[in-house]
């Protein structure tokens, strides 16, 4: 659904574009292809092709699935830990991500405390534990996947978001000082709460990890049926063979869970990212960016930007597109408006990268519930954990989760499980055709907003008081 905005509305990132012919230039010759896949390609591991047994089988091999057995194998190194994979090893979310690695386990403060007031301290608190806890894995892991905790600056772009910020926010001078655009008009620097990363050299790893622990990762073995558990083991088909486990953690992200009950509870919507090629040492000191800072702005359909290590710049996010009736397709992934509506907001941001090239583009879907932030559930007699719902959060939400889906399936109480963000499901997606015309409203909403001073219409404002709402 496209707006068309009265001249007197336009946002920031419309009254200081570019010449088309600029961003046509910059896409021209642009790779449709993930950078982090093609930097960091990962060892083959071996289809499973013979039924065998385990005490823990992990299904998916994305990050959730991928801490789930490290953290398995190293609270009991004699279990027998199988890990199956659709694909390959961080293929879909866990190697397309911005690298953005946050202590938020809610999706932000404001989400975190509209929807769980009276335990928001305690969220806040396990969320920043399990940071720490990730920074100490790298290090005593050897995780090679150039962690920066270097923070992100949130900046406004337009007047009113400026009241947005908050007494501790720095004026434009103190912003433009860190990061050269004439775009910024103030911003907050949390400096503690985000790390960055190499997204697929951080699933590499923890792969590695994990076979250096003892855990069986098999590739190109999809789980096409659950059956059992209720009173036994819990069977796993491949289409090849069967395993047989005492225990199972579903760690499929935005595919369509094994169990039916929970598919109504996530939706895919395709998130989108350009990468620059290596900035120049002049294009560099133009805009300075010294604190390599991750780097977000403050609208409802927000941006998000990064340097890599060998400076180039990830500029992704705005565009969340959804598909009717919940359709996952490559297809999908190079769209074109999208790339040229993301150049053309980045050269706004920094117009003194005029003729850069842009070298990679591409996106991914992100498995998204209605309140924003993951869910966790038990199932099949509490044999089966799973855990969904991340919302483009999670780099650092997985750990957690994985700690989560560990100490159900072991029985234990834990300050985690007793959380009420654990305990209780999302509302689910209701059937399309209403799923779709909803989240196509909402995402209109959100768009007119940004368009009227940050104003929102009777829609969000009803989803905001039945705790629907979304806020970044």
């Amino acid at each position: 659904m496209t707006i068309v905005a009265p001249a007197a509305q336009r946002t920031a990132y419309e009254r200081h574009a570019p010449d088309p012919r600029l961003v046509e230039q910059a896409l021209a010759g642009s790779r449709h292809a993930v950078f982090w896949l093609e930097d960091a390609p990962g060892p083959h591991h071996e289809p499973l092709t013979a039924a065998t047994t385990a005490d823990l089988a992990v299904v998916g091999g994305g990050y959730l699935g991928l801490w789930t057995a490290v953290q398995a194998k190293r609270r009991d190194p004699g279990a027998r830990v199988v890990l199956l994979e659709a694909e390959t090893i961080g293929w879909a979310a866990s190697g397309r991500n911005g690298g953005f690695c946050e202590a938020s386990i809610t999706h932000g403060e404001d989400n975190g405390r509209s929807r769980w007031p009276g335990e928001y301290s305690a969220l806040e608190r396990l969320g920043r534990e399990n940071l720490d806890g990730f920074e100490r894995d790298v290090r005593e892991l050897g995780l090679d996947c150039q962690w920066e905790r270097t923070g992100t600056l949130a900046v406004a772009v337009e007047p009113h978001q400026v009241q947005w910020l908050g007494p501790d926010a720095l004026d434009a001078g103190r912003v433009r000082g860190e990061i050269a655009s004439p775009l910024f008009l103030g911003g907050t620097w949390n400096r503690r709460d985000t790390a960055l990363v190499h997204p697929a050299r951080l699933a590499h790893e923890l792969a590695r990890v994990a076979v250096e622990l003892g855990v069986e990762v098999h590739e190109h073995s999809p789980v096409v049926d659950l059956a059992g558990g209720r009173r036994g083991p819990v069977v796993l088909h491949t289409p090849r063979t069967t395993v047989r486990a005492a225990k199972v953690a579903l760690a499929s992200n935005v595919f369509p869970s094994l169990l039916r009950r929970t598919r109504p509870m996530t939706v895919p919507v395709y998130d989108y990212v350009v990468m620059t090629e290596p900035l120049t040492a002049q294009q560099r000191a133009a805009i300075g960016w010294e604190h390599r800072q991750g780097l977000t702005d403050l609208a409802n359909q927000f941006h998000y930007a990064r340097l890599t290590a060998d400076g180039r710049i990830l500029y992704g996010g705005y565009d969340a597109v959804y598909h009717r009736g919940g359709r996952l397709s490559s297809a999908y992934e190079d769209r074109q408006a999208t790339y040229a509506r993301l150049t053309s907001h980045l050269l706004a941001t920094f117009p003194q990268l005029a003729g850069v090239r842009i070298s990679h583009r591409w996106a991914g879907a992100i498995d998204t519930c209605t309140r924003f932030t993951a869910f966790h559930g038990l199932a099949r007699g509490g044999r089966v954990a799973y855990a969904a719902g991340f919302t483009g959060l999670g780099v650092g939400a997985t750990r957690f989760a994985a700690n989560v889906m560990l100490d159900r399936l072991a029985g234990e109480q834990t300050e985690r499980t007793r959380l009420s963000m654990v305990r209780r499901l999302p509302l689910p997606f209701p059937p399309e055709p209403l799923a779709g015309v909803g989240i196509e409203l909402t995402r209109w909403s959100l768009d007119r907003a940004d368009h009227r001073a940050g104003r929102r219409n009777l829609f969000l404002r009803t989803l905001d008081a039945a705790g629907l709402g979304f806020d970044s």
